[in-house]
């Protein structure tokens, strides 16, 4: 009891601290100070810090006034010749929504055509390129100039500096922020004792919790995420079931069950099988619980059935591919990988139980979006890269990379390569969402982006950092185990 009310004090001396801190923030946004980019890297530094959702009102009057007086008919008319600034303004304005033309960066160029030499002594400038570039959408050939450019630039400077120079330049060219995680209940899991149940049973807690709160780290999100969490951890458990351990008649059996939402179907499966259909059925229950006060029980629980079918029938897809020996188009491939990267049914979980489950919203995302099918594919390729050596030293169905190998008659070092180039599209495609999106939440749309931003941070380098947890130690003691020290933010 005592170290329990310690642990509370502690709690509330903390939270004292952050609300005196917001106050402090807020005024500082009310200020009279006239110098824009001051305003932009005051923006930029909370943006980073993963905090923007306390000072959003705030944000978005700063940005709508920025907007106002330095953009006509969507371009950037000011005349300032700061490269870090007209970066660091179309970035934070094109993030913002604003559909901002990318024209700007033509006065980075000389008369030739090029962007100008000189550039690539303003380390500032150049990182700030290299940030806007990575919010280019279809079309934008001077943002694909200008990523070829800075990308090229910066990754010549950073073999020139000092280590802590180019350990900073590094971070940036790994981890540009529009493709970033900006933040990083075990009991339950115990106390079902799936472990004992289902002997294949992977125990991925943890990772499976640090890809929900990427997803959404807003405290009103809370319930959301811990069922999601769970939600996670019984389908990595599906996942096995569908790739290794179920013969293609129990796994027809099984995703008919699903189908027809039927306990009455899957009497004769294995055991593991049944405690899987089982968990999940007590998941629905629980989400009815969840959004009772909401008076939108009805709506999420049918929205959430149908999310677990079409994962089932995808999966089903894919075993009966592996029984047949049968490699996909890489297209063929993709279609269904949307399903099976399960980004669709952790984000209409989320959903569920947030503030915009609204018949609208759901119905949006069961349109399938075209955020939603890009920011899947996404993790799904990504997945593919870091995983299918592993996945394919036993029988198991075609990953992106084989079908790329096979379909194009091309090594696996260039499938890698073709598949890099698609992920880029799929990111161009996700920036002119936000863009076109005008009737769903920013928040929403967040979401679904966010899982894209987890699986290039998951799956950099080709490493799997979801099955090797090890490589995930350091990022969960930082996020979840190490608060930050409100003192030395002062």
């Amino acid at each position: 009891m005592f170290i329990y009310l310690q642990h509370q004090e502690v709690d509330d001396i903390m939270n004292q601290q952050a609300q005196i801190l917001k106050e402090e923030v807020k005024m500082m946004f009310q200020s009279s100070n006239p110098n824009i980019m001051q305003k932009l890297n005051f923006i930029d530094s909370i943006q980073r810090f993963g905090i923007s959702y306390h000072f959003q009102k705030e944000i978005n009057q700063a940005l709508e006034q920025i907007h106002n007086t330095l953009t006509k008919d969507n371009t950037i008319i000011s005349e300032d010749g700061n490269h870090h600034f007209l970066a660091l303004l179309f970035q934070l304005l094109r993030q913002q929504g604003y559909q901002i033309s990318s024209n700007v960066f033509n006065k980075f160029k000389n008369e030739q055509g090029n962007f100008n030499e000189t550039l690539a002594n303003n380390i500032q400038g150049l990182c700030s390129l290299y940030e806007a570039a990575h919010l280019r959408i279809d079309g934008d050939d001077v943002l694909e100039e200008a990523y070829d450019f800075s990308n090229t630039q910066l990754m010549s400077l950073a073999n020139q500096l000092s280590p802590s120079l180019a350990a900073q330049i590094n971070h940036y060219l790994r981890q540009p922020l529009n493709k970033s995680v900006l933040r990083f209940e075990a009991r339950w899991w115990k106390q079902s004792n799936v472990m004992k149940k289902v002997p294949h049973a992977r125990d991925r807690l943890v990772e499976c919790y640090l890809w929900i709160l990427a997803m959404s780290y807003k405290p009103e999100d809370s319930n959301g995420r811990m069922f999601a969490g769970k939600l996670s951890t019984v389908i990595t458990l599906l996942d096995d079931a569908y790739d290794a351990y179920g013969t293609v008649e129990e796994l027809e059996l099984l995703t008919e069950a699903f189908k027809r939402w039927d306990i009455g179907l899957i009497g004769s499966l294995p055991l593991s099988m049944k405690v899987i259909f089982d968990t999940i059925v007590e998941l629905s229950k629980e989400m009815e619980l969840l959004t009772a006060h909401t008076g939108k029980s009805s709506l999420a629980v049918q929205h959430f059935k149908q999310a677990i079918c079409n994962l089932a029938k995808a999966y089903m897809v894919e075993a009966k591919w592996c029984h047949k020996g049968y490699i996909p188009t890489y297209d063929e491939y993709k279609a269904n990988g949307i399903l099976t990267s399960c980004c669709p049914l952790l984000f209409t979980s989320m959903i569920c139980l947030g503030e915009f489950a609204t018949k609208d919203v759901l119905d949006w995302i069961f349109s399938d979006p075209k955020i939603l099918q890009a920011s899947s594919i996404i993790g799904r390729v990504m997945d593919d890269m870091a995983s299918h050596k592993f996945e394919q030293q036993r029988v198991h169905v075609a990953s992106s990379v084989e079908c790329c190998m096979n379909q194009y008659g091309i090594s696996e070092i260039e499938a890698y390569k073709l598949i890099r180039k698609d992920i880029e599209d799929y990111w161009k495609v996700i920036n002119e969402e936000y863009l076109n999106s005008y009737n769903i939440p920013k928040s929403v749309l967040d979401c679904v982006a966010n899982f894209a931003r987890m699986s290039e941070f998951s799956y950099e380098n080709r490493q799997d950092k979801f099955t090797n947890g090890e490589l995930l130690k350091d990022d969960v003691s930082s996020l979840l185990l190490n608060p930050i020290c409100l003192e030395e933010c002062k």
